[in-house]
């Protein structure tokens, strides 16, 4: 029973040395110009990879990851409201299917004029977004 305390005891300090060892060594490879020179051409060589992508995606005219999620956001907003569109549509059909016949026609008419117009807004939209997308600067030839 008197080998256990003197056993914890020698593998404490022989874990507590370990550690501290591995510190050490771990602090001084930290410090090392060698080490920060490698890191450094590590995130340089990163960099320019991703460089080397994006030029690459605007010289076969493929969208970036940005344009996708613009692309997106605009579909999800012009989804939202078509969605309120039907909304409005359901709620007139059904106030027309309770009304008396009388005055239906010139609802119906301004339904179709702010429809028409709804139509010429999302229509200048799309003439707004150019049809292919735009290139990236690093692509662009020079002037």
């Amino acid at each position: 029973m008197s080998d256990e305390p003197v056993n914890d005891g020698l593998r404490e300090r022989l874990q507590k040395q370990g550690e501290d060892a591995l510190g050490k060594f771990a602090q001084e490879l930290f410090e090392s110009p060698l080490v920060h020179s490698a890191v450094a051409r590590v995130f340089d060589a990163r960099e320019k990879a991703v460089q080397a992508q994006e030029a690459t995606m605007g010289a076969l005219n493929l969208p970036s990851a940005a344009d996708l999620e613009r692309l997106t956001r605009r579909v999800r907003s012009l989804s939202q409201r078509l969605e309120g569109i039907e909304d409005g549509v359901d709620r007139l059909d059904e106030r027309l299917a309770s009304l008396p016949g009388a005055g239906i026609e010139q609802r119906l008419t301004g339904i179709e004029d702010a429809l028409q117009k709804l139509g010429n807004e999302v229509e200048a939209l799309r003439k707004k977004l150019p049809a292919t997308p735009p290139r990236r600067s690093a692509a662009k030839k020079p002037s």
